[in-house]
């Protein structure tokens, strides 16, 4: 196996001590994401919050700071990766404001219905069924919920085979039975946060 093949499956499901060497780094790379997402104000306190692919932990400990009297929930593949959101967030963990556990996208542990809001960072070109998933988190998601997915275009046109674009995303979720779907671009970073409502 490649040394890129090698990274990129520690992007999919980090393991051993590359695995934790690929969350701290995508902990540091996301930052400026993390930051362009809070400005999309698409999180409201008093949220119960899914975060899929939570990897390093980074991600929900901005949507705690952002939902004090909520309660966020970060689910992974990777065992390395929940170990690692734990750590990062053991306060919070400690306190019940996080929950983490190890799960696939393709079969949510959660009940229809219970979630206000889920995030997606930098991970829906990695799961293994897109339509398929897409159909779970509609399952899991609150009638008037977001599904608020955040991505880099140059990796959708990288790692995916179909819905490579927007546009094909968008008519995905339509399909799917969201409502309404905002797509927002920050062009000059290549970065794309698109909204579906439910």
């Amino acid at each position: 196996m490649s040394l890129l093949q090698s990274l990129i499956e520690q992007a999919k499901n980090p393991k051993g001590w590359m695995g934790s060497w690929m969350l701290r780094i995508m902990n540091i790379t996301h930052r400026g994401m993390n930051s362009w997402f809070i400005r999309q104000g698409a999180i409201n306190d008093g949220d119960r919050v899914l975060d899929i692919g939570c990897g390093g932990g980074k991600t929900l400990g901005i949507l705690s700071k952002l939902n004090p009297n909520g309660i966020i929930y970060g689910i992974d593949i990777s065992a390395q990766a929940v170990k690692e959101s734990i750590k990062m967030n053991e306060a919070n963990v400690a306190s019940g404001s996080i929950i983490v556990k190890e799960a696939s996208v393709s079969q949510i542990p959660y009940e229809d219905q219970f979630f206000d809001a889920i995030t997606a960072f930098q991970t829906h070109y990695f799961w293994p069924s897109l339509e398929h998933d897409v159909g779970e988190v509609w399952r899991v998601l609150k009638n008037g919920g977001k599904f608020i997915v955040i991505a880099e275009l140059y990796k959708m046109n990288y790692h995916m085979e179909a819905f490579q674009t927007p546009a094909a995303m968008k008519d995905l979720l339509k399909k799917t039975g969201f409502q309404t779907v905002y797509i927002s671009e920050k062009t000059s970073k290549g970065w794309l946060c698109i909204t579906a409502i439910k």
